[in-house]
């Protein structure tokens, strides 16, 4: 291992520039070529036709069997013409990564190239071999693939990809997909209802997402040449190098030369396929980046971050990087996440989220702001459970992420605001040359637009016109925090309507029903909404005094998927029903538990095979270097104290590693999967991943270097 970890040092030192030539110098001219675009699909489709697929993804009307013909002849002659010789049904299973499977246009028998529309609008996978939940057993493997006509059929390495969901035989989700899409469907008809109070002309409202998608790179020699990364996506062991991201000098800066001329690539193939990035950063630690797209609608978003973590990693090969995805590669670093920009946007052009001159959109921009504040209030665990996996619990509350805690930051402004209404008072808060917003009704005050910094440590803060849930992971598939997000303010707002209507019945001007509901809601909320550090630890004391939920581990967390209250919530909104969700709750709990169990093997056979054989060598020649020394007179204390040490440690790595295998097996006979999940965080992560790390990174620092047999973190970090 060692001469490895010297071999990879020299191949990056060799390593030359791979740059990539945009094929304009107007982004326009290229932007979605890969994509068969709407516009793609006027120009080549009769305009019936083409009527007909609009329906289908505006109002979700089925596409007929004549029509789905003229739309796969059409589809098929505009591929072919690029070149293309297969096609794919392009899905997401609940492994967390995309699905596809390859079929060639030509048809040997006919002897030319088909694609026929019942191609185009569903396939048979097999459903038993993806993570099902006990949905299918293994002998009953009929799924299906079926068209998503919202989200754009695209070309990706020579293949035409076509998005679908994914569901079993008898009807159940098991993808993200699906369930996303009935959530868009549930928040679209209960936003629909209260924009109508405001608004007769609103028919639609669409969720909004941007995805800032932050990774860190490093050369592909040196990740090879760490197992644990290979096998786990992490380093499980690995002394902090001297200087980190305590200078704060990478924020921001200069992007490293080969890292940038991989973000030109990606970007280029990106634009092709019509995912809109707009921002390129390196982030705070080192090695570590951000991209983001523009705002689009929440579907077609979720789309395109699987597609573009995909594009990354095939960009990176080609230029001798590894992008790591896992929230926290590195320990002692910042980690990763996914931070999702969440608006609602009327099909009058209205972001529900942003204030504005008018009185009356004012009043509307309250509603729901407060009803989404609500929505947390009532449901943070939901949201909590959402995010959970095993990678993130290593970032959650780690001094760089927000907490494991689910609260909203607001600004002090809209703070005042709130405060404000629920006293019923009237204020008028003067700062600067901020621009005052009336909203034009007794007792409520003036807001002032951008009237506050932002908050970094709060897990769902309101940054302007949208709302920012910070803490998703960085490997996620959106879709699930996002249909979690969109259901529980689905509910709150159609219990928000039924409140108004309530007091209208009083006899109240509408108005003054609504604020008084607002009133009502705020009190009711007002726990979960924070201002200060999320990072201190008062903030834990006080969340807790609150009576707000800190599920720091994921087992814990995914709990709140077997509340009857939880049930009840999806199968209200027709988004999943108590089997579909029971799946998911079993396949998470598998996966943590598969995710901590292939780490604490890769811990196992690296202190096993690697550092004690390493550590046992140098442990000889200090002995041989004690022994000579004593034989010449000469003071051999150091090296005596230094063999202690190294002796101290190896014994700890020995014994912890075999107490953990032992844990584990003990574990593995657990038939209870949420007993064998807990059991597998409390006694083999908790009650050994950090004693084993300890012995580990002390013996890094005391082994002579040149014998090492891991890449060290300042190496994978900071060589280009």
């Amino acid at each position: 291992m060692a001469t490895l970890r010297q071999q990879a040092l020299s191949m990056v030192q060799g390593r030359k520039r791979i740059t990539a030539t945009p094929p304009s110098h107007k982004i326009s001219d290229y932007f979605g070529v890969n994509t068969f675009s709407t516009a793609q699909m006027k120009e080549s489709l009769a305009p019936s036709v083409f009527k007909k697929v609009m329906e289908a993804t505006n109002k979700g009307s089925k596409i007929d069997p004549s029509t789905a013909e003229e739309v796969a002849s059409a589809i098929k002659t505009w591929a072919l013409s690029k070149g293309v010789t297969h096609y794919t049904h392009w899905f997401q299973p609940l492994t967390g990564s995309t699905a596809e499977k390859h079929d060639s246009f030509f048809d040997a028998l006919a002897g030319l190239e088909k694609f026929k529309g019942s191609a185009l609008v569903q396939q048979e996978p097999d459903a038993s071999s993806f993570p099902n939940g006990g949905i299918r057993s293994t002998f009953e493997a009929r799924g299906y693939t079926a068209w998503d006509p919202t989200s754009p059929i695209f070309i990706f390495e020579n293949t035409l990809c076509i998005p679908t969901i994914f569901v079993s035989y008898t009807g159940e989700a098991l993808d993200y997909k699906t369930p996303l899409l009935r959530s868009i469907d549930a928040v679209n008809e209960a936003a629909v209802q209260i924009c109508q109070m405001f608004d007769r002309n609103v028919r639609k409202v669409q969720p909004s997402l941007g995805v800032e998608q932050e990774y860190f790179v490093i050369d592909k020699a040196l990740y090879s040449a760490r197992p644990d990364l290979v096998m786990a996506g992490r380093t499980v062991y690995g002394h902090n190098p001297a200087r980190g991201q305590q200078l704060d000098d990478h924020y921001f800066g200069s992007i490293p030369t080969r890292v940038k001329d991989f973000m030109v690539e990606f970007e280029i193939e990106a634009l092709k396929l019509g995912i809109p990035v707009s921002t390129r950063h390196n982030e705070v630690a080192p090695g570590q980046f951000e991209v983001a797209p523009l705002f689009e609608e929440i579907n077609k978003a979720t789309d395109h971050n699987q597609l573009l973590m995909d594009v990354m990693e095939k960009v990176a090969e080609k230029h001798d990087l590894k992008v790591l995805l896992h929230e926290k590669p590195f320990a002692g670093l910042n980690g990763s996440g996914k931070h999702n920009n969440w608006s609602l946007i009327t099909d009058t052009g209205v972001n529900l989220f942003q204030p504005s001159n008018s009185a009356r959109e004012n009043l509307q921009f309250l509603t729901f702001f407060v009803g989404t504040i609500k929505a947390v209030h009532d449901h943070a665990d939901l949201l909590r459970a959402s995010i959970a996996s095993a990678g993130n619990d290593y970032r959650l509350g780690a001094n760089e992420a927000p907490p494991a805690i689910i609260s909203t930051f607001l600004g002090a402004t809209l703070t005042d605001v709130l405060d404000e209404l629920e006293k019923n008072g009237n204020i008028k808060i003067e700062k600067g040359d901020n621009m005052y917003m009336k909203l034009g009704i007794s007792k409520i005050p003036e807001i002032i637009l951008d009237n506050t910094d932002r908050n970094r440590t709060s897990p769902f803060a309101f940054t302007g016109n949208k709302f920012e849930f910070r803490a998703v992971g960085s490997q996620a598939n959106v879709a699930g925090p996002m249909t979690a997000l969109n259901v529980i303010v689905a509910d709150t707002l159609k219990t928000m309507a039924a409140d108004i209507e309530k007091e209208l019945a009083k006899g109240k001007e509408k108005k003054i029903a609504i604020v008084d509901v607002l009133r009502k809601y705020i009190k009711e909320s007002k726990k979960v909404r924070f201002e200060g550090d999320g990072y201190s630890e008062e903030w834990a004391a006080e969340a807790k005094k609150r009576g707000l939920s800190n599920l720091k581990s994921t087992p814990e967390a995914l709990d709140v998927y077997k509340e009857k209250s939880v049930k009840e919530l999806f199968e209200r909104h027709g988004v999943m029903n108590e089997i579909e969700l029971h799946a998911r709750h079993e396949i998470m709990l598998e996966n943590f538990i598969m995710k901590v169990q292939i780490e604490s093997r890769v811990m196992g056979d690296l202190g096993l095979n690697h550092i004690i054989p390493t550590a046992i060598l140098y442990q000889n020649k200090l002995i041989q270097n004690a022994n000579g020394l004593k034989g010449l007179g000469l003071d051999n204390s150091a090296a005596v104290e230094t063999i202690k040490e190294v002796s101290k440690h190896i014994e700890s790595l020995k014994t912890n590693i075999t107490a953990m295998t032992e844990a584990r097996k003990k574990l593995n006979s657990e038939d209870d999967i949420v007993k064998k999940a807990k059991g597998y965080q409390s006694k083999v992560k908790e009650g050994y991943f950090e004693k084993i790390r300890y012995a580990v990174d002390k013996l890094e620092l005391l082994v002579d270097d040149e014998s090492w047999p891991l890449v060290k973190y300042r190496e994978m970090l900071f060589i280009r």
